[in-house]
Formats: C-alpha cells, structure tokens, sequence
C-alpha cells in the first residue's frame, strides 16, 4: 500500500546567487536546507496522490503557505517499508 506525504518548505535559506533564499534547485525540485533556515511542515498523509494534491491546493491560499506557492513536494512511501536501512552518519557544518 502506497501513501503520500505532502510537505510545505518555508524557505530562510541564503543559498541564492545573491544571497537570497533558493526556492528551487537545478532540476526544478523544491530546495530544501534546514540547516541553513529552511522550515519544512508535513501538512499532512494521503491515501492518494490525487488527495495530497487537493490539500496542496487548499493550502496555497492560507496564511504563510500563499506566499510560497510553488513549495511543496509530494512523496510517496510504501506502508511497512523501511527507510533509512542502512542507519547514517552525521556531517559536521562548520
């Protein structure tokens, strides 16, 4: 069984050319530096993909989401499946 994640990132991030908060990377996905200011909100888990994209677009126009609207990412996971298997090592930021 698949489920869907919907995520809001709040950008804070100074990782633009100018200094400025980078909303999207290379490929067009949404950029995400929590280390470097960015809030990221689980709005919310779907049954669907179609369900978290009507929740998207409900969100878009509350407070604080409406400002960055394009700042979602929908993930989907498999019930019962592990992620992070093989554990992690933490990196040192200086």
């Amino acid at each position: 069984m698949k489920v869907y994640l919907l995520w809001h990132v709040g950008h804070q991030n100074e990782a633009g050319d100018d200094g400025t908060a980078l909303h999207v990377d290379d490929h067009d996905d949404v950029y995400i530096d929590e280390h470097d200011g960015d809030n990221v909100k689980l709005l919310g888990v779907y049954s669907t993909f179609e369900k978290a994209q009507e929740r998207r677009t409900r969100a878009r126009t509350l407070p604080g989401f409406a400002t960055e609207p394009e700042c979602f990412v929908i993930d989907e996971y498999t019930v019962d499946q592990d992620t992070w298997a093989e554990g992690f090592k933490r990196a040192r930021f200086e």
